[in-house]
């Protein structure tokens, strides 16, 4: 960054995520101590996690976070709602749930609506909906976001980092649909802290990454 761009705490963004398919109960449970350290809002994991992560971060401070229908979409919104409701039960108080891309491709922008607005509606949990805005021409981005708005979302998530990473112009688009309505996750491909900094400058309330610590580690040794 410049150095007219002001120091950005980095700490109360991070999602501190989880999501490789080969996570052990040690690594999960140093995820949770690590998170309690710096006091970031949530571990995000897989439903398989969440009972453990709920139990490590009882009476701490990071909420249990876990994905739904990730990172495809592809499930059935029976299965999402399954996968959201049972992930509710172990302990999640936040659910990122993938949306079905292929009905933002076809037209079908009341089958996004009726799946995220039942999940919201039922779960009672925070949602966060996922885009893959990597795939999504302007026209869509500016409709499904107005779709997810009105189905209750809390925020809006940029990408799932399958497919590409977070991008400054993607969250200045987002601020400008969403009018801080809701909240901003930029997620995906966040390796710098000055690649965080700029999305939070740009507007993101939320920064997923696995690497949460290391841009802990870089803001602190820019400001030394």
């Amino acid at each position: 960054m410049t150095g007219e761009q002001p120091e950005i705490d980095i700490s109360p963004f991070v999602d501190h995520s989880l999501l490789t398919i080969t996570a052990t109960l040690e690594e999960v449970s140093k995820f949770c101590a690590d998170a309690d350290k710096f006091r970031f809002p949530s571990v995000c994991v897989y439903p398989f996690y969440v009972k453990q992560v709920a139990e490590f971060l009882h009476g701490k401070y990071p909420k249990v976070c876990s994905v739904i229908g990730f990172p495809t979409g592809l499930t059935t919104g029976n299965a999402k709602m399954y996968e959201a409701q049972e992930a509710a039960e172990n302990g999640a108080s936040e659910l990122d749930v993938m949306i079905n891309l292929t009905y933002i491709k076809t037209g079908q922008t009341n089958q996004i609506y009726r799946e995220i607005a039942e999940i919201c509606e039922e779960t009672g949990k925070t949602v966060k909906a996922i885009l893959e805005m990597a795939w999504l021409t302007e026209a869509e981005k500016q409709l499904v976001t107005e779709v997810l708005m009105d189905a209750g979302v809390a925020f809006i998530v940029t990408n799932t980092g399958w497919y590409g990473g977070a991008k400054v112009a993607d969250v200045q688009l987002l601020k400008e649909i969403t009018k801080t309505n809701v909240g901003i996750k930029a997620a995906g491909g966040i390796k710098t802290y000055e690649q965080a900094a700029n999305l939070v400058l740009a507007g993101a309330t939320r920064l997923g990454t696995s690497r949460g610590l290391e841009l802990i580690y870089q803001q602190n040794n820019q400001s030394n």
